[in-house]
């Protein structure tokens, strides 16, 4: 996890750029419109982000007059509720974000929120029907006792539905299955709130990657002139505790795409590009909607080989790229401690939230990826390797 007391961040440092190759006019040519409110945002993003979330002395009216960005999470608000939400409170076993409350607490007259109770309810991140109240899956997770583990919950992943595939075939048993379902427990567990500094990092990104994007769906539906607009309605109670937890605005439906080449093989088997693709392209025909690709990478032959599929839209982090061989260690090095921390982070973490995974099974990130996707919501999605493990 990031530290947070490192908060010096701009939107538009190199690291967290994210570039986009799309099919459309330059920035020279764009609507001055969208120009303009895409500034606005940059502007405010800039002062919340030094100020660590907080309003800047003199900026009430100014923000008042700018269109809320659907893309931007308020980073403040978020790890306060986050906290709250992880908290134990008194006379209860867990936190409140363990007993399926949400955000209900939240809502000043919410009685169900008090008649909801520990008793028969478990966190979200276990899975359906494997409940304890006395050892928690993290616990068991972290001693490693899988054994015992075993016989206290049983073994889940012997009969949930298959949905990774490899060659067209989904793959029903493999030797590591008992190891992927625990560590996806811990992973979730250990990413489940983010801090502010994490936020602002994703913030950024966004904005870099969709702002313009966002800016057009935002003065498409604007009745009024957003500049000479200055009264900031108040919100009402569903925008307060309903709509508020609806996630950042992104261009769905995407692919997360990880590839994973250099010195990886020397533990399995790296194919090219191109097969990546042939899995994008089966997606694509099953769902033809999809032509969004969020690509991670430290291969610079990769992005360069974007440009050869003008039919997809691709989203990348504009960091340095290894060329060649060169070994992970020296790559990460090079980048620096806070950049090859950074970057990575955002990537992961926006790979977790797609709509459709690509990657390989012998890559321990796209491993530690899929974890994520099973425990958030993402596991009927599926996943597209282009190798299989190299335990197996």
């Amino acid at each position: 996890m990031v530290a947070k007391g490192d908060s010096n961040l701009k939107p538009r440092e190199a690291e967290k750029l994210m570039s986009s190759q799309q099919t459309q006019t330059s920035d020279d040519n764009l609507d001055e419109r969208v120009s303009f409110l895409y500034s606005a945002w940059s502007a405010l993003l800039d002062e919340s982000m030094k100020r660590k979330g907080k309003s800047p002395r003199g900026a009430k009216g100014r923000r008042s007059n700018v269109p809320k960005a659907p893309h931007l999470e308020n980073c403040k608000l978020s790890e306060q509720l986050n906290k709250k939400l992880d908290k134990r409170v008194e006379n209860e076993s867990f936190p409140p974000w363990t007993l399926w409350k949400g955000l209900l607490d939240t809502y000043p007259s919410s009685a169900a929120s008090k008649r909801l109770k520990s008793d028969g309810a478990y966190p979200p991140w276990r899975y359906s029907g494997f409940k304890s109240q006395h050892e928690s899956i993290v616990s068991a997770f972290i001693s490693l006792r899988l054994m015992s583990c075993n016989r206290a919950w049983g073994e889940p992943w012997r009969y949930m539905q298959p949905t990774t595939d490899v060659n067209g075939t989904l793959i029903a048993s493999h030797g590591r299955m008992g190891e992927r379902w625990w560590r996806a427990q811990g992973v979730r567990y250990l990413m489940r709130f983010q801090t502010e500094y994490t936020c602002n990092l994703l913030n950024a990104e966004r904005h870099s990657a969709f702002g313009r994007e966002a800016a057009k769906l935002v003065l498409a539906t604007t009745a009024k002139e957003w500049r000479e607009e200055v009264t900031e309605e108040p919100q009402s109670d569903i925008e307060r505790f309903v709509w508020s937890n609806h996630k950042p605005w992104m261009p769905r439906p995407y692919i997360s795409m990880h590839v994973r080449m250099g010195d990886k093989a020397s533990e399995m088997k790296v194919v090219g590009f191109e097969e990546y693709m042939n899995l994008a392209e089966r997606i694509r025909k099953r769902f033809p909607h999809v032509h969004n690709i969020l690509v991670s990478t430290e291969m610079q032959e990769v992005i360069d080989k974007l440009r050869s599929y003008p039919h997809w839209n691709f989203y990348y982090t504009n960091v340095t790229r290894q060329v060649g061989n060169t070994s992970m260690a020296d790559y990460t090095a090079s980048l620096g401690r806070k950049t090859s921390t950074n970057y990575p982070l955002v990537n992961f973490l926006m790979a977790a939230a797609s709509d459709f995974f690509i990657g390989a099974m012998g890559s321990n990130w796209s491993f530690l990826i899929d974890g994520m996707r099973n425990t958030g919501g993402k596991v009927m999605a599926g996943y597209l390797s282009v190798n299989k493990d190299r335990y197996w």
